[in-house]
């Protein structure tokens, strides 16, 4: 029996389906003939019928793949030499990431270790929230106080809260002052 006269199913039909799609997408083919062509694909019963449909086409094999026999090996296109290059070139892009990998690893071990050398809050922030500048936590606590007592308590508290209010400032100025210089 030929194998042209071999009946075929729905996936080789889809191959050649797809085959012919293909083509109109090259401009090979107008809309009515890709319309003409897939309806003659849907009604092929045989692979000599799938032929006919593509035959005027470049690569006119037909669109689907016979099945090799059990005992037949399909030849690789590649040599062993061509395998062993991937394979090097492959070890050597995973050598590539790794190394990246441990040299960022290390990178951030030596930022986290200097954060610890010079402690959290000598690092690079400036400004008003490092620390031993400005005010003492106290002073405006103080502040407060003293509006109170000027409003509700009369002008003795007042005094009293703003010469305990000037201390805590002064203080906090001494220091911070000598704090700078050690």
């Amino acid at each position: 029996m030929d194998s042209s006269e071999l009946r075929i199913g729905d996936a080789e039909r889809e191959q050649t389906m797809a085959a012919l799609r293909e083509h109109f997408a090259q401009g090979r083919l107008t809309h009515e003939e890709l319309d003409e062509r897939l309806d003659r694909s849907l009604a092929a019963k045989t692979a000599g019928d799938l032929a006919q449909v593509t035959a005027d086409l470049p690569g006119h094999q037909p669109a689907y793949r016979e099945q090799a026999a059990p005992y037949e090996t399909p030849g690789s296109p590649y040599g062993p030499g061509d395998w062993r290059a991937a394979m090097h070139a492959h070890r050597q892009q995973m050598r590539s990431m790794h190394d990246t990998h441990r040299e960022m690893h290390r990178a951030a071990w030596q930022a986290r270790r200097e954060m610890r050398w010079r402690g959290p809050m000598r690092g690079p922030m400036q400004g008003p929230m490092r620390r031993g500048h400005g005010p003492h936590p106290l002073v405006p606590v103080l502040f407060v106080l003293m509006v109170l007592g000027l409003i509700f308590g009369g002008f003795g508290v007042f005094k009293a809260l703003l010469v305990v209010w000037l201390g805590a400032l002064l203080f906090s100025l001494v220091r911070r002052r000598f704090h700078h210089r050690g």
